[in-house]
């Protein structure tokens, strides 16, 4: 009889743990629909949520990219905010540690205009 409540027990402790490793933020441009490139990959267009199970310090190098204005890069540091999820999961099982920091619930950048190419600049 113990053994479904045990189960029970270790199916719900494992939900937590795993639902405290992912963490997401919301990336937006202004203007909005610059296209979106996630460590190299094509994901969509902004606005954008991203979401992964990356560990604590990991980085995840983003492109943003849109017709008429100045492409930009930029790092995104899963350090950037505490998890109480992730700690409390720690204190159980101690593996959550390794999520305890999460991102920010935004990241927003402003796209700047391509400048105007005018030719050789003037001798003399």
């Amino acid at each position: 009889m113990r053994s479904p409540f045990l189960r029970a027990g270790a199916a719900a402790l494992a939900l937590v743990v795993a639902s405290g490793c992912v963490s997401s933020t919301m990336i937006n441009t202004v203007p909005p629909g610059a296209r979106i490139y996630l460590d190299g990959a094509f994901v969509g267009q902004t606005p954008y949520m991203m979401s992964d199970t990356k560990i604590v310090g990991a980085v995840t190098h983003v492109h943003l990219q849109m017709e008429g204005y100045e492409p930009l890069d930029i790092a995104i540091t899963r350090s950037e905010q505490f998890d109480v999820g992730a700690c409390i999961g720690g204190f159980l099982v101690l593996v959550p540690f390794i999520w305890i920091m999460g991102y920010s619930p935004n990241h927003l950048y402003e796209l700047q205009p391509l400048r105007a190419y005018l030719g050789p600049a003037p001798v003399g």
